[in-house]
């Protein structure tokens, strides 16, 4: 067959479900000129794939942006909707899966799983030149129509599974804010020892009291207004307030020396959880904001806090029909009433809300 127009890739060929299929190496200003993805004005049922969600195009564009050096990103996965030649480099039988992929111009090549890395590439390959020769891998499939891109589509995304929040904090070495919640974990007992950093819900029988996305939460409303300070000493703020806290805080000391279950502390009272933590870290950021000194002593209130789940405060503030919320308007909720325990002014919208509530 003769091919005089043709993409020529360095390729290797294997052998999945009985067809062949190659892995290849491409420098990315390519992926933007000769890999499509479907029109999402065509109808879901005539695509091959999800349309895209602008929204996470700069996000993904800005991670590469600003890791030049240690970006990474998975295979690209594509299908050619054309015949295609393999050429072995050599004959011996143990390369004669190491060759060249011949793809004729013609050819539509269509994205199944990646279209969001070509995105976001193309976008960054507008701010940053430089990035055109790197390269990333692409995983080839021949195409064998829409129905069999479709199920390629749906078994690709079938047993993808997200990272637990927790554990991606745990594993992130470039957001500042993970390292704020790991040095606060890290530094003070309590979270030291309670904290689950795995998960960011607890079973019923968990031998923890927090999760390192709630304390992760928590330490960033507390440094709202600690934004222009380093890293170092948005970590000495977080740990010399979280240890405070703990200090007022006799139920978690009482599960530190175990002389009471993590367990029968989460089935009766509300402080352990998400949405109290990031509540405190709040009234915080205002505590710390207006007493630069002497703060610490006022975070005895903590200890008069009736923190118990049957506390009518909690219903219809952080609790609807016994169970603990967790949105943002649970979190500005406790807020409010911390900042009231607290005896600190309220702003205009938390005025109107708390009237509202009630």
């Amino acid at each position: 067959m003769s091919l005089p127009y043709e993409h020529v890739f360095p390729a290797i060929r294997g052998i999945q479900a009985g067809r062949e299929y190659y892995a290849s190496m491409c420098p990315i200003h390519l992926i933007t000129k000769i890999f499509h993805f479907d029109d999402e004005n065509v109808p879901a049922e005539m695509r091959a794939q999800r349309s895209l969600n602008a929204q996470r195009i700069p996000e993904i564009a800005k991670y590469i942006l600003n890791n030049p050096k240690d970006y990474i990103f998975s295979a690209i996965t594509a299908s050619i909707n054309s015949e295609v030649i393999f050429e072995p480099a050599n004959e011996d039988p143990q390369y004669r899966s190491l060759g060249r992929l011949r793809v004729p111009m013609s050819a539509r090549i269509i994205i199944n799983d990646g279209q969001h890395r070509r995105a976001a590439i193309q976008e960054a390959l507008r701010e940053n030149p430089d990035l055109r020769d790197e390269s990333i891998a692409v995983v080839f499939f021949l195409d064998l129509g829409l129905k069999r891109s479709q199920q390629m589509f749906t078994d690709l995304n079938r047993y993808a599974s997200r990272p637990d929040s927790s554990l991606n904090i745990l594993y992130d070495h470039r957001d500042k804010k993970s390292a704020i919640a790991k040095e606060v974990m890290r530094r003070i007992p309590v979270f030291k020892a309670l904290t689950e950093t795995e998960r960011s819900s607890l079973t019923q029988r968990s031998s923890k009291l927090f999760t390192l996305s709630s304390l992760y939460g928590a330490s960033n409303a507390l440094l709202s207004n600690h934004r222009d300070q380093d890293l170092e000493q948005q970590i000495e703020i977080a740990v010399k307030y979280w240890s405070c806290v703990c200090e007022n805080m006799p139920d978690w000391e009482l599960v530190l020396k175990r002389k009471v279950s993590a367990a029968e502390i989460r089935r009766d009272h509300v402080h352990c959880y998400a949405v109290t933590l990031a509540g405190i870290g709040k009234v915080g950021s205002s505590l710390l904001s207006i007493y630069e000194e002497g703060w610490e002593q006022r975070l005895t209130v903590l200890q008069q806090i009736d923190w118990q789940k049957s506390n009518p405060e909690w219903e219809g503030r952080i609790m609807n029909g016994g169970q603990i919320g967790k949105s943002r308007g649970n979190v500005e909720a406790m807020s409010v009433y911390l900042k009231k325990a607290f005896n600190l002014p309220l702003t205009s919208e938390e005025e109107r809300l708390e009237k509202h509530r009630k």
